[in-house]
């Protein structure tokens, strides 16, 4: 097993799963040991040591469908000076699709406990993957995304969207949806012309920014700028920290973040979304969660380490 010592500003907290969600205990540990250790997707063998030292990772990003179980370590974190800020996805997508995702009405209570607690600014709403298909078609989305961005106001600035992208990996357990209209399909462009632009009405309605991740081509016409989760103008204004410029070579094509580490580990997450990239195996995800040690260097069960850091008390 090889390991390497690797150093950002930016740390992801994750693209990988959720970490807020299901691994709040975990990452106070890591917070406290000062690093974190996180294998190659692609190649477990392959170990980084992400130090997360305060002068040395000065920004968290969070992504989370449920950012309640971390809210008492945010204190913590503030303390020791290093920034953070949310991005929280909430859809409405029916139960086929999301069979464990936090309905709205909950869902929403959260959110809104999070932007009192930390403002506004700091939480971006996530209305992403945009999955089209018979069932959930633009009228669903943009009755449903109007509904939720009256729930929203005043909760958060900005809103990032996107149509769902398709991998070889969902491809099997989406198709299988066929029966219930969820078989999903790409729009023509009469139908992505109304689907963006009335998220964008809609959106500027509310008071929202709205922007796209990785759109792919250019959805200026409807009034949408490409998005970066990991965004740099939106680091600097907040954090007052300067973060490198150029594209994430690790991220897809489309994708216009910034460089960041990622400490979280694939085949985690408990939600179950039929269309999540990270997720190849539901099973194996309940198995890694269950095995999940709070104190190990490593969210994954591997590799393994003879390093372990006790967990910390829930606060």
């Amino acid at each position: 097993m090889s390991q390497a010592s690797e150093i950002s500003p930016v740390v992801s907290a994750s693209r990988r799963c959720d970490i807020p969600s299901f691994y709040p205990r975990w990452f106070a540990s890591r917070l406290r040991a000062g690093f974190a250790l996180a294998a190659n997707p692609f190649n477990p063998a392959q170990v980084s040591r992400i130090d997360l030292s305060p002068d040395k990772a000065k920004v968290f990003v969070f992504w989370t469908r449920n950012a309640l179980p971390l809210m008492p370590f945010l204190g913590e974190l503030a303390a020791r000076g290093q920034g953070f800020y949310f991005l929280h996805t909430l859809l409405d997508s029916p139960r086929e699709l999301e069979p464990h995702s936090p309905r709205p009405p909950r869902a929403v209570e959260g959110f809104r406990r999070l932007a009192d607690k930390v403002g506004p600014d700091k939480v971006i709403w996530r209305y992403d993957p945009i999955v089209l298909s018979a069932k959930t078609g633009v009228d669903f989305h943009l009755r449903a995304f109007k509904r939720l961005a009256r729930s929203l106001a005043g909760a958060t600035r900005r809103v990032t969207v996107s149509l769902m992208t398709p991998y070889r990996k969902t491809a099997g357990r989406l198709a299988a949806l066929a029966g219930a209209g969820l078989a999903p399909y790409a729009p023509g462009e009469d139908e992505l012309s109304r689907l963006m632009t009335g998220l964008s009405g809609l959106a500027r309605g509310f008071g929202l920014e709205i922007t796209a991740c990785a759109p792919g081509t250019d959805l200026g016409r409807f009034g949408l700028s490409p998005g970066a989760c990991v965004d740099p103008v939106l680091i600097r204004r907040l954090f007052g920290l300067n973060v490198a410029p150029g594209k994430d070579k690790g991220q897809r094509p489309g994708c216009g973040c910034a460089k960041s580490r990622d400490i979280g580990a694939y085949d985690a997450c408990l939600f179950g979304c039929l269309y999540c990239y990270a997720t190849t195996s539901f099973t194996r995800a309940r198995a890694n969660h269950r095995a999940h040690d709070p104190g190990a260097p490593c969210l994954a069960a591997l590799p393994p380490s003879p390093v372990r850091d006790p967990p910390p008390a829930d606060s």
